[in-house]
């Protein structure tokens, strides 16, 4: 049987509800001040730290990055269009044409190399998006000689939209197995958009299952139940907004299947590495410096909540990162590899700063890879 609350109200709180909040405050009072610090007995102190290096915060351009291809050519293109945003709101026109010129010579000279990682079946629907982002790269060069600054913002973002299709052609299998153990979980073998509409507006997630499978799945897993639809923001304080508790004695999904709590482990992917750490945090795991695939670097990171000191403890209650650059500085940031990011909100931010505690979350659906959600009987053949 699952879990139930008891007449320890505040002590549930504060291990479940409201642990993040509370974690990541010590964290960030100790940080400023220099201190080491230790969040308990599973954790290994760390010397805390600022920024280290121009962090990426957009978070489409680290769903971007986080895909599973090796194409540097398309990387290059990438890293030259996303360079625009920086030197754009100081409105440096030298450095934005020098992008436009190397993402313009790419596209004319490097297409073969573009569609090197393109699967035969689908080279010619490569090829229209290509030439589409050529003519798009011809008419954002004229805004940046008229330095029009709204017409590059537009077609900069169009470039990138195409992009997506582009890179996301360049997958060519699930990269890794997630362990055996963990196969009574549903697990999402790619990437799947979430519409969740509150009583503030609609938030657009992306759950990213090549970082995260099993917490991203479970997500999924649970919005395709309705799991989510009617349930009220639970108490959050500045840095978090939290949801996912649902009405009666249990604090997390029980599974009619099983009729147990479905607990769901840490999840981090470290860059780099072939397949996420589990059951651990990283400092745990002796990765004190290591970067996550899918950081909290982005106002809006998705990920999910657990008791203080439970890594594995977590279920269906979730939380919204709401990513501040001065107390949690981003490429650092004092919350990763300590809980599970699974995705990131790419449309309504501004909905996540208006939702308080006892705003209802109206119904949320999986409008895009659905498909992607691999159910717990056919994960090991999988």
């Amino acid at each position: 049987m699952s879990p139930k609350k008891n007449n320890l109200f505040h002590w549930c709180q504060r291990l479940l509800k409201t642990s993040v909040t509370v974690i990541l405050l010590v964290v960030l009072s100790l940080s400023l001040s220099g201190a080491w610090w230790n969040l308990g007995s599973d954790e290994t102190p760390r010397k805390s730290s600022l920024a280290q290096g121009d962090a990426i915060t957009d978070p489409t351009a680290i769903l971007r990055y986080a895909l599973p291809i090796d194409n540097q050519t398309v990387r290059d293109f990438q890293r030259s269009v996303e360079d625009i945003s920086t030197h754009l709101r100081s409105k440096r026109w030298s450095p934005i044409s020098r992008d436009v010129k190397e993402a313009s010579r790419i596209l004319s000279l490097n297409a073969d190399k573009l569609l090197a990682s393109i699967e035969s079946d689908r080279t010619t629907e490569a090829e229209s998006i290509i030439a589409q982002m050529k003519d798009q790269v011809s008419q954002l060069r004229e805004a940046v000689d008229a330095q029009d600054q709204e017409a590059v913002w537009t077609q900069r973002r169009l470039i990138l939209n195409d992009l997506n299709d582009l890179e996301a052609m360049m997958v060519k299998e699930f990269p890794f197995e997630v362990p055996a153990e963990y196969a009574n979980l549903p697990q999402l073998k790619g990437r799947a958009t979430v519409a969740m509409e509150t009583e503030k507006g609609t938030i657009t997630i992306v759950a990213d299952g090549y970082s995260a499978p099993v917490n991203a799945g479970n997500f999924v897993d649970l919005v395709q139940r309705g799991f989510y639809d009617g349930m009220e923001i639970m108490p959050s304080q500045d840095f978090i907004v939290q949801a996912g508790d649902p009405p009666g004695p249990e604090y997390g999904f029980t599974d009619p299947a099983t009729g147990e709590y479905r607990a769901i482990p840490l999840e981090v992917l470290v860059k780099g590495e072939d397949e996420p750490i589990y059951g651990m945090t990283l400092e745990a795991a002796g990765l004190y410096l290591a970067e996550p695939a899918i950081p909290f670097n982005a106002y809006g990171a998705v990920a999910l909540a657990r008791p203080g000191n439970d890594p594995n403890g977590g279920s269906s209650q979730f939380f919204f990162f709401k990513f501040d650059t001065e107390l949690t500085p981003p490429g650092f940031n004092l919350m990763d590899g300590r809980y599970s990011v699974f995705g990131y909100v790419v449309d309504g931010a501004d909905v996540i700063e208006q939702l308080t505690t006892g705003d209802k979350i109206i119904s949320a659906k999986v409008i895009d890879g659905s498909d992607n959600l691999v159910q717990p009987q056919l994960a090991q053949a999988n």
